[in-house]
């Protein structure tokens, strides 16, 4: 049997040696577009932010280890460009610039997702850029040593952007952010997200939300984004407004496709034809609380599903959970952290939601070190399941998976309250501030 992988990296490559794993005399064929594979994509504003550091340093695994140790037939430069299913055939060209056409048994289409650019003037300029595969981490980094660079716009104000300004700021570029939407992570309740300006702006970050963007003027090396009655300036602008999954290949061959376009996949991976999966950030899957499709692209997923899927190639029948939306993220001093749903969300989805702020201590009374712990639970009236949790905190973030746990059980918000968590004056006080935002929720429900 022949199994075909279009996508390299945690899905493709996760895929490729699980099957290779379960049986070695599959043969195992990887087509990815660039040279890269198997690299950590959520470490890039990291190293970024260091220019001494190598963007090779993200490279988990290289491509020669895959071809001489694992024996997959992984070709880089090998372009996916159409597929028949009806054939069971990848058509595409490869790193000569010659057509190919591959024929396969099972398919497995990895094809990740792609950064989005605002539909205004000027967005091609030179010095604007994006940040999702490691060549753009190349490129980013390569645009900082020709420098001087001394101011950049970030547009956007999601997990990248943040992490990006904080980047920037640490090679001493001053950094501003923008975007047409008021709110600062609008999916933060109101009290969380002023914090997280707070820290930002404490930073000389400029904030700007709510601005519309008109277009991008490039004037003697310089780059300006005009907006409604704003102009700013500097030497590189990014683009962090957000990413759509690669999908239309998918969506060519007929598949399904579900929320944002991702490919509509059932619980064992497999598409709309049943020698077809997909895995990854062009992906969607089915959320935990809700039980509907979702499209939530993250790490842990994409792995665990190239994994899901390779059993299923393979002849071992696998299914896997749905997701929570269980993500963290950190900017300067701060950590966030969110999973399951917000108020509104759950609202959208037919519940009755109630929620709690709370304010605690990140480790007990008096002991040294300790600040302040920001969390808001979201519960359902009608039958008191938990709903939803996010944090913000300076140390502790991993609190947030003792409620992604809770998610995934289906618990109450008043069985979670019950639950014995670890305590140690060191690490939190007696109620852990996750259980004293629960016993105030059990009260508003």
């Amino acid at each position: 049997m022949k199994f075909v992988v279009i996508g390299g990296d945690a899905a493709g490559m996760s895929a490729a040696s699980r099957a290779k794993r379960n049986r070695p005399e599959l043969e195992v064929i990887v087509l990815e577009q660039t040279e890269d594979v198997s690299y950590s994509a959520c470490g890039m504003p990291y190293n970024i932010a260091d220019a001494e550091r190598a963007v090779e340093d993200l490279v988990v695994r290289r491509a020669a280890v895959f071809r001489q140790k694992q024996g997959i037939d992984l070709r880089t430069g090998h372009r996916a460009e159409r597929i028949d299913p009806g054939a069971r055939t990848v058509f595409g060209v490869d790193a000569d610039g010659k057509a190919f056409e591959l024929p396969y048994d099972r398919l497995l289409i990895a094809t990740g997702a792609a950064p989005l650019f605002p539909d205004v003037p000027g967005i091609d300029a030179p010095g604007v850029v994006a940040l999702k595969q490691l060549q753009d981490a190349r490129r980013i980094k390569a645009l900082l040593a020709a420098g001087p660079v001394k101011q950049a716009v970030v547009l956007g104000m999601g997990y990248i952007a943040l992490e990006m300004v904080e980047a920037l700021c640490e090679r001493g570029i001053s950094a501003s952010m923008v975007k047409p939407r008021p709110g600062l992570l609008p999916w933060l309740d109101a009290e969380l997200a002023e914090k997280v300006r707070e820290e930002v702006e404490s930073r000389g970050v400029g904030v700007h939300d709510g601005r519309e963007i008109h277009r991008i003027e490039e004037a003697d090396g310089r780059l300006s984004v005009v907006c409604s009655d704003l102009t700013l300036e500097g030497e590189l602008v990014l683009s962090a407004v957000g990413v759509r999954p690669n999908s239309d290949m998918a969506a060519d061959a007929g598949l399904a496709l579900g929320p944002g376009r991702a490919v509509a996949v059932d619980t064992r991976l497999a598409t709309s034809d049943p020698n077809i999966f997909s895995a990854g950030d062009c992906a969607d899957a089915f959320h935990v609380v809700t039980n509907e499709r979702v499209w939530i692209p993250l790490a842990l997923r994409a792995n665990r599903a190239g994994w899901a899927a390779a059993d299923n190639v393979c002849g071992k029948p696998t299914e896997i959970e749905g997701v929570a939306g269980t993500a963290v993220f950190k900017v300067f001093d701060l950590q966030v952290g969110r999973t399951g749903l917000t108020v509104a969300e759950a609202e959208r989805a037919g519940f009755s939601p109630a929620a709690v702020t709370i304010k605690s201590r990140s480790r007990a009374h008096a002991h040294p070190g300790s600040s302040t712990v920001y969390i808001q639970l979201v519960g359902d009236r009608k039958n008191g399941r938990l709903l939803g949790a996010f944090m913000v905190c300076r140390e502790g973030i991993h609190r947030i998976n003792a409620a992604a746990v809770a998610l995934h059980a289906n618990m109450t918000v008043a069985a979670f309250a019950g639950t014995d968590l670890a305590y140690a004056p060191p690490f939190g006080p007696v109620w852990d501030p996750m259980l004293t935002a629960a016993n105030q929720l059990v009260k508003r429900l």
